[in-house]
Order: structure tokens, then sequence, then C-alpha cells
């Protein structure tokens, strides 16, 4: 007879959730053993044995970024449930689409501190867009559908379903359907964005912020093709890299706390702030009352709780961006020789910013200098290439000098900031694009983190290519401490990191340690054409930090740069 476990399995296999990551426990097994089962079921269902739970959570949230689709994760209860929640936490504050199922004690037991038992439902609020659990067994497939389009519908996001193991073990019943409230469709009225041309029209220094949200809206092409009618200068937040053609005369990169001075000061100087699909987040805005200060601002977003929350706008839009940028085109499709005109020299100045402020690669030391790694790096992958990222120093030198045709490309932890998220990312990312490149660039102290997965990229033979910087320090860290409290480092120093390539070896991954700068090019093409899984370790000097830097609480205009560092 067909369980309640078979049913997750086949309904997942029917939602195309055809590979999934986990790691089985007690309250679980019943899915696993359908997991085993569901070949001769016809409906089978791949699963990639990660090391910790919080790795199967990230390689979901890789294999969501990476594609678009809803990346899904499996756990037991108590501890293996509570590993997931720091990726669920990251997947929320980055609006990625993963529906993560854990299993929970049988119902009778629930409420008497059973064996595993933790509160999971209770803990995955917070972090979760929505979350599910299953008591009445006839609910079981519905709620897996409706956690499908939850996760997906409006501004995507993490959802949890907790069944108990009984409700898997027992045959199934009668299924019947959630009457759950749906979200309202955001309609966007063609006289907001009469009111929008406007706007824009009567702007002399308007400028483009661009968001996460423009590709998850799936609307990159429909934004190109407003900047190239337009001509109009932008600028991307650490989620936005990549949606902007990388040949765009007027793109700034990326702007806010590590962004291109270039793009922080127009933003400083321009009049009219056009925001799609952007938050207005601290690490974008510096002190957020001088932010744009002479800007009025055109917010564009589908979640209408950002709108006005930290500042205040002159026009709101709240709508999907689908149906945004289809209308804004067409309102901005014919433009008059005196309007563009009119805005030829705020181009020219954006220009002469973007001249001004060029990224140096000009060696301060005889070492391998970070930024004319990842450069050289950049130039050497093809288009469809993944970069993914850990956190630290390393991952703001990845968005300054690295160049990405797609967000899709570049998976970095933006909102939640989590070390380790890197490597499991990129299992995650080259399970879902097995045919890319896909590089894994960490710091040595994030790696750290979930350095077993390793064994998840031996156990499938993954062709991650692992870059890692290693300056024997957590180094963003360490720079704040140098800057902002008078250089007590403080519990940074990781001179006794174990021997990378050596640890590499020990899961069948080949590898090499660089040094000299003269030995970076042949390492690189090393790392780029090897056949099958690389570890790449890269010493660099400690002293070398990320600049620009706007100090906490400080205008972005008031940035600490290289230049001043050195002089």
């Amino acid at each position: 007879m067909k369980t309640g476990a078979d049913l997750i399995i086949d309904t997942l296999y029917d939602l195309g959730a055809t590979e999934v990551f986990g790691y089985p426990g007690g309250t679980i097994m019943p899915v696993y053993d359908a997991l085993f089962r569901s070949l001769e079921r016809g409906s089978p269902v791949k699963h990639y044995l990660c090391r910790h739970e919080q790795g199967a959570g990230f390689a979901a949230v890789g294999f969501a970024r990476s594609t678009g689709k809803t990346g899904v994760c499996i756990a037991t209860s108590g501890p293996g449930a509570t590993n997931l929640i720091t990726a669920l936490a990251d997947a929320k504050l980055d609006s990625v689409p993963v529906v993560a199922i854990t299993g929970q004690v049988p119902r009778p037991l629930m409420g008497t501190n059973a064996f595993q038992e933790v509160d999971v439902f209770g803990l995955s609020v917070a972090s979760c867009k929505h979350s599910f659990q299953v008591m009445d067994q006839s609910e079981l497939e519905d709620t897996i559908r409706q956690a499908f389009i939850i996760a997906n519908e409006g501004r995507p996001g993490p959802v949890l379903i907790d069944i108990p193991k009984d409700v898997q073990m027992n045959t199934i019943v009668k299924q019947r359907s959630l009457v759950l409230p749906r979200q309202p469709e955001q309609t966007a009225r063609s006289e907001q964005f009469e009111q929008a041309k406007q706007l824009i029209l009567k702007a002399q220094k308007p400028i483009f912020y661009i968001g996460g949200g423009v590709d998850l809206a799936g609307v990159t092409d429909e934004l190109n093709q407003v900047l190239r009618t337009t001509q109009l200068p932008a600028v991307s937040t650490l989620k936005g890299l990549g949606s902007v053609e990388p040949e765009y005369a007027y793109s700034l990169g990326m702007l806010g706390m590590h962004g291109n001075a270039g793009a922080n000061l127009a933003v400083q100087d321009c009049d009219l702030l056009i925001a799609l699909g952007a938050r207005f987040d601290d690490r974008v805005t510096g002190r957020l009352a001088s932010f744009a200060p002479n800007a009025k601002v055109l917010h564009i977003d589908i979640d209408n709780s950002e709108i006005n929350k930290l500042r205040q706008v002159e026009l709101a839009i709240n709508c999907n961006l689908k149906t945004a940028m289809s209308l804004l085109h067409k309102e901005l499709t014919v433009l008059s020789a005196e309007q563009q005109q009119s805005w030829q020299s705020w181009r020219d100045t954006c220009t002469q910013l973007a001249e001004d402020h060029q990224w140096r690669y000009d060696f301060p030391h005889d070492g391998i200098y970070a930024p004319s790694l990842l450069k050289q790096l950049s130039d050497k992958l093809t288009p469809a290439s993944v970069v993914t990222c850990d956190v630290g120093q390393h991952q703001m030198w990845v968005a300054q000098h690295m160049s990405f045709a797609s967000t899709k490309n570049h998976l970095s932890s933006g909102g939640a900031g989590t070390m380790g998220f890197g490597l499991p990312a990129a299992v995650g990312a080259k399970v879902a694009r097995p045919n890319d490149q896909v590089i894994a660039v960490c710091g040595d102290g994030s790696i750290m983190m979930n350095i077993q997965e390793l064994g998840t990229i031996k156990r499938f033979n993954l062709g991650v290519k692992v870059l890692l910087i290693d300056n024997a320090k957590l180094g963003m860290v360490k720079q704040w401490q140098e800057l902002f409290f008078d250089q007590r480092l403080s519990e940074t120093d990781l001179s006794d990191n174990p021997e990378f390539v050596m640890l590499a070896k020990a899961f069948d991954i080949p590898g090499q340690t660089i040094t000299k700068q003269s030995e970076v090019a042949g390492a690189l093409e090393t790392l780029v054409q090897h056949d099958g899984p690389y570890f790449l370790h890269v010493k660099i000097d400690a002293g070398d930090n990320v600049w620009p830097l706007v100090p906490p609480g400080a205008a972005n205009q008031d940035m600490i740069d290289h230049s001043q560092q050195t002089s």
C-alpha cells in the first residue's frame, strides 16, 4: 500500500523536484525508504547526501539561485532540523525559493520532550516565508503543492514543511485541498507609469538603482532594453550584479559600503533615483539621511512592505516587475533628440567618475594581489560560468573585480552574510548546471565552516573548483579592528590553518598552493581547464584590505579609499 512518505516523493517528482539535498535520521527515515523505492514506482528523485544539514540547505539555495527553480532540502527532527535554520534564514533574506521538509516525532509523542523533539515549526517562523506542520494526513499532498506555490509567488522565499513520522508511515487516505488565502495580484495602473515617465523626463540627473528583484522577476532583458533606449547611468546592489549587460557603457557597477567610488558619488549627485527591485539596505545607503540627498525617488517593487520603509519616495509602484518593465519601456520607447541631449552632460559626468575611479591592479607588493587574481580569473571564464562566494574580504573582491553576465552566475550571501555559504552553494549550482563551470571562491576562515562538503563533491564526482584565498586571518573582522578598534586584533589570527591542499587530497581532490605573482597565470589555467574538481590554494598578504570602505554611520561620499590609506 502507498504510504504518506511515498506520496511525498511522488508529489516532489510531479512538481519537477527531481534533485534534492539532505541527510537522513530517525523521524525522516520513511521518506528515505520511499526515496529508495522511487525508481520502481516510476517517480525517481535523485538525492544528494550532503555531510551536514546546513550544507544540504545551502546546496538547495545554490540550486535555486543558479536556476530560478525551487531548491529542496530534507532533514530529520531535532538537531537535523535546527541545522537547516541558518540556510533558511539566508534564503529568506535573499528571497530564494526553497522548500525544506523535516521529520518530526510521531503525533502521540509531540509535546512530551521525546527523543530529538524540537519545535522546529516555532523556530522556523522568523526564518521562513511560511511554515506548515502536517497534522492531518489528508492534507499532505496539497501542503507540499501549496509550499511550492508560496515559495515562488510574489517575493520568493523559503517554506518549511514539518511532517510527523506517523503521517509519513501510515497508508495514505483520501487527499483534500487546503483552503489558504492567496496573495492578491499586485496590479499596475497605466497612469502611474505616465507619472513615472514625467518624473524621468523632468530629471536632469536620473540614475537606475538595480536590485536583486530584477532577476527574480525575470526581467533582465526588459531592463537592458530600457537602458539601451534611455542611455541612462545604472548602479547595482550586490545581488543585482549581472542584471546590467557587462558591455553597457553607463554601468557604474556596485554601490554601497564596498562599492565603486564612482557609483557612490554618482548616486550622491543624482536628482532622481529609479529603484527597481531594491530595498535600500544599510550596506547600500550608508547613513540613510545622507543617501542620495538631492534625489527624488521612483520605487518599483513587488513587496509593498519595502516601499517607504526606509526612504520616503515621490512615486511608489507596487507591482510585479514583469508588468512594470514592459509598461515603463512602452512609456520611454520614443525619446526626443532634445530629451536625450538634456541628459548628455549627466552621462559625461558619470563617465568621468567611472574613469577617475577605475580599479587599480598595480601590485602594492611582490606577493599575490587578490583583486588582480580575480580579475584574471574573470577574464578566463566563459559568460556561463558560476562563481559562489563565502563571506568576507574575498566576497567583496569578487563583487568588485569579476564580471557576470547574469545574477544567476554570482551566488553570494547578501542579507545574512553567512560564512560557510560558498562551498555547499557550489555543490547545488553544479548539480543544477552540470555542463557549466562552477567555482567556489572561499576565504580561509569561511571554508572551515562547511569544508565537510568536499565529501559530497568527492562522492558525486562534482566538478566544483575551489579557489581559496588565504591570508591566515579573519580578514574583514581584522580590517574593522584596525580601523575602528584601535588595532586591537582580537581572535582574528588563523595562522594555525591546516594544510589545505593536503586536506583536499584526503578527499581525492587534486590541487596546488601558490604564493608568487609569477605562478598565478599557470595556476588559474590549470584550475579552469582541469577535468573534475580542483583545489587552488592562494596565499596572500594579510595586510591587503578591501577599498573603498564607507565607515559605519558615514555618508557614502565619505568613503575611505586605498589612496587615502597609502598616502
